[in-house]
């Protein structure tokens, strides 16, 4: 057995032993299909989480990286946490409600959603948040169905790399389409673009 190989099969039964919780599951799940990436000169540990996806809490946890140095030519073992399935309906999604808006305000509009998962008010999986009734109009007309562009898939990375440093947003919308008024009952606490964003 390749050494390679066998630092991920030590490294994946010591996270089924220690059971890590992570907001899209725990680590012992995320590390079936892991990748692997060699660290390039110039790269972060950030720059990695956002091109894959992954949360860099979770990211430096599976490679015990407290300190966040990436040093070159170091294979980074890359978890897998969310299914290219979700992502790719999450960036529709995104693509769909916060097209021709700042590419931040696309990033806040996948983290929404993220952060509904961890609540207790809504589903607890991508596709049920997104399906939940009456929720996200590009569900109702349609548009939800048409695929996404590469900035809404970049911001989707982004979004699941940040998760848990950002805000808490769980609603948005844009005052100068939506008219109403429980919208306007909620705390903004961010404006982006045409968006607002509340809790």
């Amino acid at each position: 057995m390749k050494l390679s190989a066998l630092l991920t099969v030590i490294i994946s039964l010591s996270v089924i032993v220690l059971g890590i919780a992570f907001p899209f599951g725990t680590i012992s799940k995320a590390s079936n299909g892991a990748k692997k990436h060699v660290i390039k000169q110039g790269e972060s540990i950030w720059d990695i989480a956002k091109q894959y996806g992954v949360p860099i809490g979770t990211l430096k946890e599976v490679n015990h990286n407290e300190n966040n140095v990436a040093e070159p030519g170091k294979t980074l073992i890359i978890p897998h946490v969310m299914s290219e399935n979700d992502k790719d309906l999450l960036a529709r999604l995104v693509h769909a409600e916060a097209k021709g808006e700042p590419y931040r305000g696309k990033v806040e509009v996948a983290g929404v959603v993220l952060n509904r998962l961890d609540s207790n008010e809504f589903p607890d999986t991508i596709r049920e948040v997104i399906y939940q009734k009456n929720q996200f109009s590009p569900v109702g007309d349609g548009s939800i169905n048409k695929a996404a562009g590469a900035d809404a898939k970049r911001a989707v990375n982004e979004a699941i790399a940040i998760h848990g440093y950002t805000n808490d947003a769980l609603y948005f919308w844009n005052p100068s389409i939506s008219d109403s008024e429980w919208m306007k009952q909620l705390e903004v606490i961010k404006i982006i673009g045409g968006h607002h964003f509340a809790i």
